[in-house]
């Protein structure tokens, strides 16, 4: 049978358990690679976060960016962001100003883009309001995690909501991560995008200790807890793979074609947040939170005991194909209707 066809049936056999080491390498290097950077990069807050100025005005007179730099080098204003929007926008974005110094900036934008101020649109932010923004921020994702922990936990059991506030973390920083090495700004928008993809790599790994749980009130008597934990990550691997690329394909087209190609750059760090999170977030509750939990339970006595049992009989670990194989036949079994007996024939 052919591997797309195993996977439609969930009767594929890979070994994800043994190999955790090698996935729990892969993901230290990248949680390294992330740190470091928002260590030294750091993240780039939007004027929301961080307080500023910022002024709008329509590009009548098509300049770009090197004459809008350069009148607000003129200024004093050198270190501006500037950004020219496919709609014909100058956003001009800086510190905070006073006022003497941010009606010279709307002065001297209105004059590139060949407009009167007037028709320029301002929104200068305190650092004051961009404090409380990320108090609030912070505040909401801890109550988030909080309430994630304590509902796996009555669920399941504690040691499942540590696996998944492992695999939570790993995401978070992944994806702030990447962030601090493209340079997007984090906006109001962001967050929000961060919040949606916690969500959903909750889903997903939920998903998967659901599955463990029902195969360990079948199999547990007789099969160790990696055995079964391989079992259910095969069992549910399809259902993980098509709620991927069902997710990701509009949010790619979302970034790659709408902010990209089309030029719709205020979408460009929601979408991102989306597509990094969402990624990270299917490997994550497949290669991180599952292998964390079956490290952890191999530990307690029950299960030392069935996977000491368990060397005995097949010399060694046993593969997941056997226990894929032995379970298939036990549901065939269970929904076998039962042959009513043969009746011998009477010799003369």
């Amino acid at each position: 049978m052919s591997l797309p066809a195993r996977l439609f049936r969930g009767e594929t056999t890979f070994d994800f358990i043994s190999q955790r080491n090698r996935w729990f390498a892969f993901s230290g290097a990248l949680l390294v690679i992330s740190v470091l950077s928002l260590i030294v990069l750091r993240l780039d807050g939007s004027v929301d976060f961080t307080g500023g100025t910022i002024v709008e005005a329509e590009n009548a007179a098509n300049a770009d960016i090197g004459e809008v730099r350069a009148a607000l080098a003129g200024i004093g204003q050198q270190g501006a962001r500037v950004q020219l929007t496919g709609g014909g926008t100058i956003i001009v974005q800086t510190e905070a100003l006073d006022a003497a110094d941010q009606d010279r900036l709307v002065e001297t934008v209105a004059a590139v883009g060949g407009v009167t101020p007037d028709e320029t649109n301002v929104d200068a932010v305190g650092p004051t309001f961009g404090a409380e923004i990320t108090r609030r921020a912070v505040q909401a994702l801890v109550i988030f995690l909080v309430v994630v922990a304590l509902f796996i936990t009555w669920r399941f059991e504690w040691k499942m909501a540590m696996g998944a506030l492992a695999a939570l973390f790993h995401d978070l920083v992944i994806t702030a991560g990447i962030y601090s090495v493209v340079g997007f700004e984090v906006t109001p928008a962001t967050v929000i995008a961060i919040l949606t993809i916690l969500g959903y790599s909750l889903y997903d790994t939920v998903v998967v200790f659901d599955k463990i749980t029902e195969n360990v009130n079948d199999l547990s008597t007789r099969n160790t807890f990696s055995e079964i934990a391989n079992l259910s990550m095969n069992q549910v691997l399809m259902r993980s793979i098509n709620t991927s690329l069902t997710t990701l394909l509009p949010i790619g087209s979302l970034l790659f074609v709408g902010s990209f190609l089309l030029g719709a750059t205020t979408l460009r760090e929601f979408a991102l947040a989306l597509f990094i999170g969402v990624a990270a977030g299917t490997y994550s509750s497949i290669f991180v939170a599952t292998p964390l939990l079956a490290m952890w339970k191999e530990s307690e006595p029950e299960w030392e005991r069935m996977q000491r049992r368990a060397q005995r009989r097949l010399g060694g670990d046993a593969p997941v194909a056997a226990v894929l194989a032995e379970a298939a036949q036990e549901q065939v079994d269970a929904g076998a209707v039962p042959r009513p007996p043969r009746q011998r024939r009477k010799r003369r």
